[in-house]
């Protein structure tokens, strides 16, 4: 008689190793920044989990991993590591990714795995969307100076107001992906690997030809705004430019002095001069990238609250509105008691 033994279980630090290597980089085709942000997110989770249980990460189990375990990691990520919801909810959205995936490959953890994916993201308020008035924006612009770099922060932030992109998007700009002529636009890669095209004012088609006559060296597949060494400059290095051209602007313009003006204001910035100039809700969420009209909604509720803050400006007239009142009832008196 044949002796047909059952299949080893897969160990934990197999499931994160398949996790990694097959499932978000050969299925799920994940973008390097999105697959190390799940790292980092499992890095923080085991450091935790060893000093919480006592165990090394690699003989840590699934049963290891209860709900009373992720609360606490989320609690440790706020209080100790002083990280904002949202951070907090990422990470959990990397963790509940990994559990979901080694639900499908050890069945018999299921139940254990169906409590900890019970931990639910937590609620937050989303902050009004900072942004600057087109004076502002343009005494940021400022004029090209002579030297080359003055000129190349010049055309980042044009390219960067004209199109709304994100700063991993410009960065990654190359010669080869601007179209000039009569229907100029540039190839943006965004979240995902998404391209889209956006168009170019005829100003910034003008400022990108002047760019590329200086600067002959420049070959197709070039960054089209590299940093002095050639390669294509960093978000650290932008953030620090707009720093410098933000503090020189408001020099004259008194409204930008001690503001937090990242890249991204000017992205939102970019999306609310779309949305006052009427252009169309939908159009906007293809302009910025968003997968979701969800997150481009965002605008049209600052902008009404920003509207609200003008009304709330001026004088009510002197009218008494009656207000409606339900007749007596048991229920009703109960609800508005709550």
């Amino acid at each position: 008689m044949t002796d047909i033994t059952a299949p080893r279980p897969i160990t934990f630090a197999a499931l994160v190793q398949q996790f990694f290597t097959q499932y978000l980089v050969n299925q799920r085709a994940l973008s390097p920044r999105t697959i190390a942000s799940y790292r980092d997110a499992m890095l923080l989770f085991l450091d935790f989990a060893q000093h919480r249980l006592g165990k090394m990460p690699t003989a840590l189990n699934l049963s290891d991993i209860t709900p009373e375990l992720i609360l606490a990691f989320l609690d440790h990520l706020e209080q100790q590591r002083q990280n904002s919801v949202r951070s907090r909810n990422l990470r959990l959205t990397a963790l509940r990714a990994f559990l979901k995936f080694a639900a499908r490959r050890d069945v018999s953890s299921f139940f254990v795995i169906e409590q900890a994916l019970g931990v639910p993201m937590k609620r937050f308020e989303r902050p009004m969307l900072g942004f600057m008035t087109r004076e502002e924006m343009l005494a940021v612009i400022g004029e090209p100076g002579d030297t080359w770099t003055s000129q190349r922060d010049h055309l980042l932030f044009i390219m960067l107001y004209n199109t709304g992109a994100r700063v991993s998007e410009i960065i990654g700009v190359k010669v080869s992906d601007v179209v000039l002529g009569e229907s100029a636009c540039v190839h943006l890669r965004g979240k995902g690997r998404k391209q889209r095209s956006t168009p170019l004012w005829k100003s910034t088609v003008q400022e990108i030809g002047a760019w590329l006559r200086r600067n002959p060296i420049l070959g197709v597949d070039a960054a089209l705004l590299p940093n002095r060494d050639g390669f294509a400059m960093t978000r650290c290095n932008v953030t620090q430019r707009l720093n410098i051209a933000v503090a020189r602007a408001a020099q004259t313009h008194n409204s930008l002095s001690n503001r937090s003006i990242s890249p991204h204001t000017i992205r939102h910035m970019t999306a609310m001069h779309l949305l006052q100039s009427g252009v169309a809700f939908n159009v906007i969420a293809l302009w910025l990238g968003h997968e979701s009209t969800i997150t481009t909604h965002r605008y049209v509720e600052a902008d009404l609250a920003m509207k609200e803050k003008a009304l709330a400006r001026l004088q009510e007239p002197e009218t008494q509105i009656c207000r409606y009142h339900p007749a007596d009832d048991a229920l009703m008196q109960f609800l508005q008691t709550i």
